[in-house]
């Protein structure tokens, strides 16, 4: 686990890089003093493991954790405070560990978060296995959400492309689009859905995926750039 650590008091960040330092698997690849440093870090390097004070000078624990919605990692709260563990519980965290920390407390609680992660991955391995059934010529087929690259709107019907061929369904891209998960798909264009994590690049208002052009719409393009997250 890439850990990251935060929390104003130097002793503080010391110590517990020491106690996350006998754990094989966890991997320390940062500390901040401050929250706002943290926020801005986890934008561009996400990491699997936040080990996070509360009380901090300008932002606190608590809101850095209200703020960070993508690629939000596993959150272990390290603070003196015992008033703030409702607040941070429903912030769903992994834990709250009251300082001074013990090693054996650090280790229960870095138990909780590897299986969390743990569980995470699973649950991805099964999200790229989710199927819809399809009907292509009079035959219903199995399709993988995974292998679906974009939705395109022919008059009345939709060809769902894959990487090797796409499949014409009589349905209208609207159907489609209430059918894929919206997690995973976003409608583009009056004529394309695409599969976000297929994008290989965006230029010149177009989207480049399995080397196909896609237009992106004036009115899409706001939404598009906040869902990528688009610095």
């Amino acid at each position: 686990m890439n850990a990251l650590i935060v929390d104003d008091n130097k002793i503080a960040r010391t110590t517990i890089r020491q106690l996350a330092g006998r754990i094989g698997d966890i991997s320390v690849v940062g500390e901040c003093s401050d929250a706002m440093h943290a926020y801005d870090l986890l934008r561009v390097q996400p990491v699997d493991l936040l080990l996070l004070d509360i009380e901090m000078p300008g932002m606190t624990g608590l809101e850095l954790t209200r703020n960070v919605v993508n690629n939000r990692p596993i959150i272990i709260f390290i603070t003196s405070r015992r008033e703030y563990a409702a607040d941070a519980f429903d912030l769903n965290v992994a834990d709250y560990i009251i300082k001074p920390v013990t090693a054996a407390r650090f280790i229960q609680a870095i138990d909780k978060a590897r299986e969390i992660l743990e569980s995470n991955s699973e649950e991805v391995k099964l999200k790229q296995d989710e199927f819809i059934f399809i009907r292509d010529s009079n035959i219903v087929r199995r399709l993988r959400l995974n292998d679906i690259l974009y939705a395109e709107a022919m008059g009345d019907y939709v060809k769902l492309h894959t990487q090797e061929k796409f499949y014409a369904i009589h349905a209208t891209l609207k159907i489609v689009e209430e059918r894929l998960p919206a997690t995973r798909f976003l409608r583009v264009h009056r004529s394309y859905i695409v599969a976000l994590k297929k994008i290989e690049k965006i230029e010149e208002g177009v989207i480049v995926i399995n080397n196909k052009t896609i237009p992106v719409a004036d009115a899409y393009r706001s939404t598009l750039n906040k869902r990528l997250n688009v610095l």
